[in-house]
């Protein structure tokens, strides 16, 4: 049994992850913003600190005697300026990992994303693919933090693991997945171009999975990983068994 910090632990991915460390007998702390409601973390006898990635000295308590850290909290998906991304998205990170130096803490897991490596690539992204972020704040911050990160294990002997996942979908995810959802009940879910573009998914539990492996695997310090699904999935697929799935009709708008 081990003692494992998650920052971002109320959130979609978050609470899955909970979930999965707590039925193999881990103990889990969050740390989550003063103003959270994280009464599903209590009932469920989750420790939760309050603080902010933002502000490190917020950082020491929460990360006291744990064994390890899965760092989730990022920014996205909200209008604001590309400079509160990069304090939440690159110093956050940076600061999260040198509280974890500071404590150490045995092992960290950084959650970064397959948006690191741009788009229309023509081909599947490995790990050794080139970081060349959409010019938009989450990808641009996220490669940053991605890049502080493996400088840190080089230079600092951070015992860091890198996450690239693609986007996670599954139960509990409102942003995205939720809003598809609901476009495709009003009636106004639309087909981008022919359809038969794969789409970046991965499902929560099976990049669950990968976090447990990232967090428990002896050889996977220092090392960058990238989760996706396990066949390729079309837009047009995606968007069918999604209309099928909820009994709205299948969009036919290109």
């Amino acid at each position: 049994m081990r003692e494992i910090l998650i920052t971002g632990g109320n959130g979609f991915v978050g609470r899955h992850l909970v979930s999965a460390l707590q039925d193999r007998g881990d103990t889990v702390r969050v740390l989550a913003l003063p103003a959270e409601d994280t009464s599903w973390l209590e009932q469920r006898g989750v420790a939760v600190h309050r603080g902010d990635i933002c502000r490190r000295p917020t950082l020491t308590a929460p990360m006291h005697q744990v064994d390890g850290v899965v760092h989730l909290a990022a920014m996205m998906d909200v209008w604001r300026p590309l400079e509160d991304y990069r304090a939440v998205n690159l110093s956050g990170t940076a600061n999260v990992c040198q509280a974890a130096l500071a404590a150490g803490v045995q092992r960290i897991v950084h959650i970064s994303s397959s948006s690191v490596y741009g788009v229309a690539l023509g081909r599947p992204a490995d790990e050794s693919s080139p970081l060349a972020p959409f010019p938009d704040p989450y990808p641009i911050t996220k490669a940053a933090a991605d890049v502080a990160a493996q400088r840190m294990i080089g230079e600092c002997h951070l015992p860091a693991v890198i996450i690239r996942p693609d986007q996670i979908f599954g139960p509990g995810d409102h942003l995205h997945f939720g809003r598809m959802a609901d476009r495709l009940r009003a009636g106004r879910g639309v087909v981008v171009g022919s359809g038969a573009n794969a789409v970046p998914m991965v499902y929560v539990a099976d990049a669950v999975q990968g976090l447990l492996l990232a967090l428990d695997h002896p050889d996977a310090v220092g090392r960058t990983y990238n989760i996706t699904n396990d066949r390729p999935l079309t837009q047009q697929q995606l968007l069918d068994a999604t209309a099928d799935e909820i009994g709205a009709a299948r969009p036919r708008i290109h």
